[in-house]
């Protein structure tokens, strides 16, 4: 039986450590992106931080009125820290301006005091039911919620999204209970950067909570981050990668044990191990040279996955 497909995402240039903040290589990104027939366009959420890093729903609404097919998607939002109304909102109307093509990846994210200020108390608690506020006020005509941090009675909301129910709600998580509540609240899966090793422990656990649920794992997304760099100098690759890692991450050491680097045959031959252990979609995140990189992706990687 010959080995399914894997779509390929790409992330959006998003991070300026190393140029200034512009708009130019975003609008001719994205736009190559979909006539290069890449499946969907990725964000990153990083509120505070010494690297230079545009806001995630922002930038994706830019996105959206630059292309017309290429599918749109969160990677991840930190859920918890929003007032939910508003963020459902918000939300629903990007779902209008990308006529239906967002997904939204959520995720708990970190505890920097200055970010979860005033909502890190009961944070799980806090984080299902913001999600299902938005659900409420995305599918019911007046929506009614009585939780423990949010109360409400007959509230209409519109437009709702344009897919429906709503757009899908994939979760980021590494931990055994959000993997747990991926599978059981979640559309699909985004695995973070790490070694094939632990991608394959965390998808079969998730592919056995997706049973446990009696959820139909054909309905459910497993997707994967992979920070990627082609050049076949891999030594200058690998530095490059732990400069832009000790940037953006404090840790430049990270980029030997979570990034993949090197020929776009060494590449290829990663990324399909990745896809043969069960990730339908790659999102590969190019750091530096990224209109180059997108290109010799297109040309010389994606074709083989």
């Amino acid at each position: 039986m010959p080995t399914p497909m894997a779509k390929c995402g790409i992330a959006i240039p998003q991070d300026f450590i190393s140029k200034p903040v512009g708009v130019r290589i975003i609008r001719e990104f994205v736009r190559r992106a979909e006539d290069l027939g890449f499946d969907s366009l990725w964000v990153q959420e990083q509120i505070l931080g010494s690297a230079p890093m545009l806001d995630p729903i922002g930038l994706l609404t830019y996105a959206s009125a630059l292309t017309s097919r290429v599918r749109l998607g969160t990677s991840m939002l930190t859920s918890v820290i929003y007032n939910p109304v508003l963020l459902a909102k918000t939300l629903s109307s990007l779902d209008h301006f990308s006529n239906g093509r967002l997904t939204i990846g959520i995720s708990l994210g970190g505890m920097n005091p200055a970010v979860v200020s005033g909502c890190s108390e009961r944070r799980v608690r806090r984080f299902l039911e913001g999600l299902m506020v938005m659900k409420a006020l995305w599918t019911e005509p007046a929506a009614t919620f009585d939780g423990t941090f949010w109360h409400f009675k007959d509230v209409p909301m519109e437009p709702k999204p344009l897919q429906s129910p709503h757009p899908p709600i994939w979760f980021g998580a590494r931990q055994p209970a959000a993997l747990r509540r991926a599978a059981r609240y979640g559309d699909g899966w985004m695995s973070p950067s790490s070694s094939l090793e632990d991608f394959n422990r965390r998808r079969l656990q998730v592919a056995q909570d997706l049973e446990e649920f009696g959820r139909d794992p054909a309905a459910f997304t497993i997707s994967k981050r992979v920070y990627l760099a082609i050049d076949a100098d891999e030594t200058r690759a690998l530095q490059r990668l732990r400069a832009w890692f000790g940037v953006r991450y404090k840790d430049p050491a990270e980029a030997d044990r979570v990034a993949i680097w090197g020929s776009s045959e060494k590449c290829v031959e990663r990324l399909q191990s990745f896809r043969d252990a069960g990730a339908s979609l790659l999102l590969l995140n190019p750091v530096f040279d990224e209109l180059e990189q997108l290109e010799q992706i297109a040309e010389e990687v994606m074709p083989y996955l």
